[in-house]
């Protein structure tokens, strides 16, 4: 059913609100005596649609539905969580629009002091691991009350993951928050199922069937068959297979029967040529995405918490499965044993069609943030305050990026008439709108109606990436909605210009060259941003991204381009440094790379390991979860872990700041490369000065103190004459 086809709550009546209330006050001018929701947030409350509880709010408004929020109250006090009294069926509970980990902390582990989605862009207002702290408030204040978590600290916290603050695997933030159920993704689709089912009487307990959605499972529900994923297989003899469908044996549970494949009956479901009596090593996972099975009846048992936290290996093996099952379209719940309980993980949400998604942009959203703030400035809104969203969902696959395990990889896409809409309300709500549209894009700005070819193609496919190694055939690669959008937003009245700020994916842009032509004609204000990331092969399969082969026939677009349309225009590319796989010689490698291109990196990002991310599997085991895996593999993967390591990598990016000199020249002799160091374009770092090496002089000079002699004791004393 379409999201906008449920029959309406009672209170339709009440609604909409101009704005959702955060106090008791407001609710009595609407004439409330309660919400049936309350949502959490540690975010302030800016009721935009690039925010998600305004989102969430506004769609289970539009449902009928009396919805509250409460914006980052004290979690020292209970009673911040009380201010709008006892909701009638639940508390949503979010960290807000990005992890409270990542927000608090840089990559190096250092307190930050701001918060841009905070007024004023005042840092502390929101606690650490915000999601299971809210969660326990909630609890301590309504113990009876149905609490729902959601939003991207959920999302990549649902099941066992390597937690980079305390540099430990942690259980599903179920678990730790205690909450009834967990929804991941964007979540409109779910939230106003179990809204409706809630209203209905239902019991939370019995809302299983979800997708997008997280449980508690004490008990297999009937009816369900196991396939077997808790080990690795070890090299050895290709068996002949046994059929992967057959019944169980006898002995096996009625309700929960188990699918036992090994990895050889993996591969060769997969389809592998082996000639009969051949001998072959393997060391791969049990790759189960090769094995056709209802997804209505069939789930996967992946390794234990236990197993994961013992092992790297199996840690490795179940990041695989995660990323393996993530097509709406053919994905199979995920169960992992937890203590006593399991954890459910249902298959991710059917995606919006493209009027669904027109609903959810069209609520009546006043488009500032709350009167409660005043004239405190809220960084995150002023950034994005003349900005369009235009699509969900990205097909890259980055290894680091955490969009695919949130969004995932199909994008939805609005309509043109919704989006030209939304620049109209700008115009015409915004305060301080001057004719610019900051940005017209979504995850990826060029993805905007990128879809598959073939729609079962779609639901069948498992690739993690469609654009690596390369791009898909399958891939529809034609900008021309895009161009279109671009062309028609321009001629809008009072409106003078359109950026487009959004990342850009350039190997799938060079696809169409008249896209190109139309980006840069028209839609970059002085400076684009790409992000090649690396420019060694290694970091960049580890990455998933593509080689530089796709940035030279950009770049060279671009110029072109650029010079038709006289302007003077540049392209500012962007780095990670430590990435996992990255050396000290892929570092200097890329540092030589920068100089000779004559770039110079202001703002280098270290490589962070967010939950869940296939990056940070890398970085947590040293395995390339990317390929099949045993417990015999022997491929390892390099990890700048030390604080030392970490700032060497991001000091080749920053090769030209005099702070980073000694520290690359100690770093350059170490590795052999003394070469490197001297004045001129041939080297990467100048040589000591007169006054530098007159210091080292002194310093290699100095002699060490003698040691103080050691107290004479009884025993060695001379003796009297």
């Amino acid at each position: 059913m379409p999201i906008f086809d449920y029959p309406k709550y009672w209170a339709e009546c009440l609604l909409p609100t101009p704005f959702l209330p955060m106090s008791r006050a407001e609710m009595d001018q609407l004439g409330w005596d309660s919400c049936d929701v309350i949502l959490v947030t540690g975010d302030a409350y800016v009721d935009h649609p690039s925010f998600g509880m305004a989102v969430i709010g506004r769609v289970l408004e539009a449902q009928g539905f009396r919805v509250g929020i409460i914006s980052q109250p004290d979690w020292r006090n209970v009673d911040s969580f009380k201010v709008l009294g006892k909701p009638n069926l639940y508390f949503g509970v979010t960290a807000g629009n990005m992890d409270s980990m990542i927000n608090r902390y840089t990559a190096d582990r250092r307190l930050r002091h701001d918060d841009a989605y905070t007024a004023g862009d005042v840092g502390g207002k929101r606690p650490d691991r915000a999601v299971t702290v809210y969660t326990q408030k909630c609890r301590e204040a309504f113990a009876d009350v149905v609490v729902v978590a959601g939003g991207i600290e959920a999302s990549l916290r649902r099941l066992a993951h390597y937690d980079y603050w305390s540099e430990s695997v942690k259980r599903s933030v179920l678990i730790d928050s205690t909450a009834d159920i967990l929804l991941y993704g964007n979540a409109e689709r779910a939230m106003i199922d179990l809204t409706h089912r809630l209203a209905n009487g239902d019991n939370i307990r019995d809302i299983t069937d979800l997708r997008g959605t997280a449980f508690m499972c004490r008990q297999i529900p009937k009816g369900w068959r196991e396939i077997d994923s808790t080990s690795v297989d070890q090299p050895g003899r290709l068996a002949q297979p046994k059929n992967p469908y057959e019944m169980s044996q006898p002995g096996d549970s009625a309700d929960a029967k188990t699918i036992r494949m090994t990895a050889q009956q993996a591969e060769n479901c997969a389809g592998a040529k082996v000639a009969e009596g051949e001998e072959q090593l393997l060391s791969i996972i049990p790759d189960t995405q090769a094995i056709k099975t209802d997804p209505g009846s069939t789930y996967i048992r992946m390794p234990s918490f236990d197993d994961v936290v013992a092992d790297p290996v199996l840690y490795a093996h179940a990041d695989r499965i995660f990323h393996r099952e993530t097509n709406p379209g053919n994905a199979r719940p995920l169960v992992q044993k937890q203590g006593r309980n399991d954890i459910w993980v249902n298959p991710p949400p059917i995606p919006l069609e493209t009027d669904e998604l027109d609903w959810v942009f069209d609520q009546p959203y006043k488009r500032v943030p709350h009167p409660v703030y005043g004239e405190s400035k809220i960084p995150a809104y002023e950034m994005i305050r003349f900005s369009v969203n235009i699509m969900r969902g990205c097909f890259g696959g980055c290894t680091f990026c955490s969009i695919t395990e949130h969004e995932g990889r199909i994008i939805q896409s609005r309509s043109e008439e919704s989006i030209l809409n939304e620049v109209e309300k700008i115009r015409d709500m915004t305060p301080g709108f001057t004719g610019v549209i900051s940005d017209l894009g979504g995850p990826t700005a060029n993805m905007y109606r990128l879809n598959c070819k073939d729609k079962k193609v779609e639901e069948t496919c498992r690739r993690p990436s469609c654009v690596y190694p390369s791009i898909c055939v399958n891939l529809e690669t034609d900008h021309k909605h895009t161009t279109q959008l671009y062309r028609k937003t321009r001629q809008l009245p009072g409106v003078k210009k359109v950026v487009v700020a959004s990342g850009l994916r350039y190997d799938l842009a060079v696809k169409d060259p008249e896209y190109v032509k139309e980006l840069v004609t028209h839609h970059v204000g002085g400076y684009l941003k790409i992000a090649p990331e690396h420019s060694e092969e290694g970091p960049l399969s580890k990455m998933m991204k593509p080689g530089m082969g796709s940035y030279y026939e950009f770049k060279e677009m671009f110029e072109r381009y650029s010079k038709e349309a006289g302007k003077k225009q540049y392209l500012i590319p962007y780095f990670i440094s430590a990435h996992p796989g990255s050396t000290n010689e892929d570092m200097m490698s890329l540092g030589l790379w920068l100089k000779s291109n004559g770039f110079r990196v202001d703002q280098v990002q270290s490589f962070y390991p967010s939950p869940m991310a296939s990056a940070t599997t890398m970085y947590y085991t040293e395995r390339n979860p990317l390929k099949p895996l045993g417990k015999n593999n022997s491929e390892k993967i390099f990890s700048a872990k030390s604080q030392e390591q970490r700032t060497l990598h991001k000091a080749f990016l920053r090769y030209h700041d005099p702070e980073n000199w000694p520290i690359l020249r100690k770093a350059l002799r170490r590795m052999g490369r003394s070469e490197l160091i001297g004045n001129g374009d041939g080297f990467l770092v100048p040589g000591e000065s007169r006054r530098e090496k007159e210091v080292m002089r002194r310093d290699s000079k100095k002699v060490k103190p003698k040691l103080k002699s050691q107290p004479s004791t009884s025993r060695n004393k001379p003796r009297r004459r």
